[in-house]
């Protein structure tokens, strides 16, 4: 749903949009909608958004947003994305509130996911 002056998407770069779709779609299930060779969608996301190629990366470190999702299960999100190709960046960390960690997808765009310090690892 559409609020009025409310964040409603989000644009990110890719160097490789094949890879980025990948990723996402095996690690989260994402869901794509490509619009020419330069430009792709991404919804099942929790706000929907689009990646376009560039050659450039989003991370903190070049002022960029940090795009945080959430996990009930820290360590298996953990697992799960160096299972489809992303490195750690920051392994995880606790801070107020909860605990993290960071992650690059395959083409080095940071991300982070952080869970509530009650969230219990599913059996």
């Amino acid at each position: 749903m559409r609020e009025y002056e409310k964040i409603n998407y989000i644009e990110l770069p890719s160097t490789d949009l094949n890879k980025t779709k990948a990723f996402f779609r095996e690690a989260f299930a994402w869901t794509f909608t490509d619009y020419g060779a330069e430009y792709s969608t991404f919804s099942n996301a929790g706000l929907d958004g689009g990646f376009f190629k560039s050659e450039r990366k989003s991370t903190p470190e070049s002022g960029s947003a940090l795009v945080v999702l959430y996990s009930r299960d820290l360590e298996g999100t953990l697992e799960k994305v160096v299972r489809y190709g992303a490195e750690i960046a920051k392994p995880i960390f606790s801070f107020p509130g909860g605990r993290r960690f960071h992650f690059r997808e395959p083409c080095g765009n940071e991300f982070a996911v952080w869970s509530d310090m009650e969230a219990a690892r599913p059996d």
